[in-house]
């Protein structure tokens, strides 16, 4: 299967972000077209799940005080902090890989091959893993079942939507920093991330780019050049501060 490859390097707001992957999505169940989108975030944003009761977890007054950039994502799962990261999305019909399970494990075990190319032992979490409820704290707070992790910690964190024929997968693969700034402006600051990043691993900085180069070798051997630079859709209800604070 030809996959169409976006390479998007210089960032983009997190509502530009999602508006993206959605339309990628749409794109996906219209023509059948599966797409792995490789990017960044431009300025550093705080992601929540499509149904996390951010209003109750998080304090918006001080995430607006710190001004943070803000969205909430239109696939499930807990907040997440996106600064030091590469950021993957796969648009794909659901045929291309199967069940919402079989998806997630699919695109992690190409992942962990990828990052296995840099010299990280990574590996699938164990699948009798369970996930947590929307009330156990943030994305990284623990693996479960079918998540890439390195030693016991979780180094991707993912989330899948379907929508008729298609689906759409991200994630966020951890260069360094840490999600442990969520505790600023979290109300349970107890219960923040758990994670490592590939820098802390191999002890060296790791950058966007050989990262890239490690997933796009894997997931389309052969492939020569990236899709062009996409406008944005517009306008997006992402940037609309009723869904993002919608509960």
């Amino acid at each position: 299967m030809h996959w169409q490859v976006m390479i998007d390097a210089t960032g983009r707001p997190g509502a530009s972000n999602m508006a993206l992957d959605v339309e990628l999505l749409g794109d996906a169940a219209r023509t059948g077209q599966p797409t792995l989108r490789l990017y960044r975030w431009s300025p550093a944003c705080l992601s929540f799940g499509r149904n996390e009761p951010a209003l109750t977890r998080y304090d918006r007054a001080e995430i607006e005080r710190r001004g943070w950039d803000v969205v909430r994502r239109p696939t499930g799962g807990r907040a997440v902090w996106h600064e030091q990261e590469v950021t993957y999305a796969v648009a794909a019909p659901i045929a291309v890989f199967g069940s919402l399970q079989q998806s997630y494990c699919a695109i992690h075990e190409r992942l962990a091959a990828a990052l296995r190319t840099l010299g990280i032992a990574a590996q699938l979490a164990p699948k009798n893993g369970h996930p947590l409820g929307l009330g156990a704290g943030a994305c990284f707070a623990s693996p479960v079942g079918g998540e890439v992790t390195v030693q016991g910690r979780k180094v991707v964190g993912s989330a899948q939507v379907r929508l008729e024929s298609a689906f759409l997968q991200h994630g966020s693969i951890l260069l360094g920093g840490s999600q442990d700034v969520i505790s600023a402006v979290s109300r349970q600051p107890s219960a923040v991330s758990f994670a490592t990043s590939l820098s802390e691993i191999l002890g060296r900085a790791v950058t966007f780019e050989e990262v890239v180069d490690a997933i796009v070798s894997i997931w389309s051997p052969g492939f020569t050049s990236a899709v062009p630079y996409r406008p944005l859709p517009s306008p997006t209800a992402f940037s609309d501060p009723a869904w993002t604070w919608r509960r």
